[in-house]
C-alpha cells in the first residue's frame, strides 16, 4: 500500500473514532437526563397519586410533566420532551422522524425485543440544521395503567376527557410502548 494512501486511512479513521467518541459522550448525556427525566415525573405522579388518586395523577401529568421537560432543556440547552404515537397532549406529536423512530420501536417489540431497552440516535437535519436526535423508549409500567390503560376509573376518564378532548392514549397494556423521551441536540453551538 502506498504511505499517501495509508496516511489518509490512518486519518479517517482518526476521524472516524473521535465522531464516535463524540456521539457516545452525546449518547450517554441523553440517556442520563432521560433517566432523571423518568425518575422525576415518576416522583411526581406516586405522589399526585398518594394525595389524590388517579384524578390529581392526570393534573399532575398535564402541569408538572410539561415543566420538568422545560426544566431538563434549559438545564441542558437541549429540546427534551416526550411523545407517542398516541397521544394524550396534541403538543407532544411526533414529528416525522420521531413517527418513523415510533415505528421502528414497534417492529422491534414485535420482533421480541425488549421494550426497556430500547433507544435509537442519530446525526439528522431538523428545522434546516445538522442536530443530533435521540429517542428512549417508555415502556407501560402498571402506575401508567390508570391512566392509559383499558379499564380506567370513571372518574378519571371523566378528567381526561375535560382536559384533552382528543385524548388518543388509552387501551395500553403493561409491557406496551407507551411513547418515548425525545432529545434534539444542536451540532452548531460548540
Amino acid at each position: 500500500m502506498k504511505p499517501i494512501i495509508a496516511a489518509g486511512m490512518v486519518l479517517m479513521l482518526a476521524q472516524y473514532t473521535a465522531m464516535a467518541g463524540e456521539y457516545q459522550d452525546r449518547v450517554e448525556k441523553s440517556r442520563s437526563t432521560v433517566n432523571e427525566f423518568m425518575q422525576s415525573l415518576k416522583g411526581e405522579l406516586q405522589a399526585g397519586m398518594q394525595q389524590g388518586g388517579p384524578v390529581n395523577a392526570i393534573g399532575v401529568c398535564k402541569l408538572t410533566a410539561p415543566g420538568i421537560a422545560g426544566t431538563y432543556s434549559a438545564k441542558t440547552g437541549w429540546d427534551v420532551g416526550r411523545t407517542s404515537l398516541r397521544v394524550r397532549n396534541p403538543d407532544n406529536a411526533p414529528d416525522d422522524w420521531e413517527t418513523g423512530v415510533l415505528n421502528s420501536f414497534e417492529k422491534r417489540k414485535a420482533a421480541g425485543e425488549p421494550v426497556a431497552d430500547m433507544e435509537f440516535y442519530e446525526v439528522t437535519r431538523h428545522e434546516g440544521e445538522d442536530v443530533f436526535r435521540y429517542m428512549k423508549a417508555i415502556p407501560t409500567a402498571e402506575l401508567c395503567m390508570v391512566c392509559h390503560g383499558e379499564q380506567l376509573d370513571p372518574e378519571a376518564s371523566k378528567r381526561i376527557k375535560e382536559l384533552y378532548p382528543h385524548d388518543q392514549a388509552t387501551g395500553f397494556r403493561p409491557g406496551d410502548i407507551r411513547g418515548a423521551f425525545t432529545i434534539i441536540q444542536p451540532l452548531a453551538s460548540e
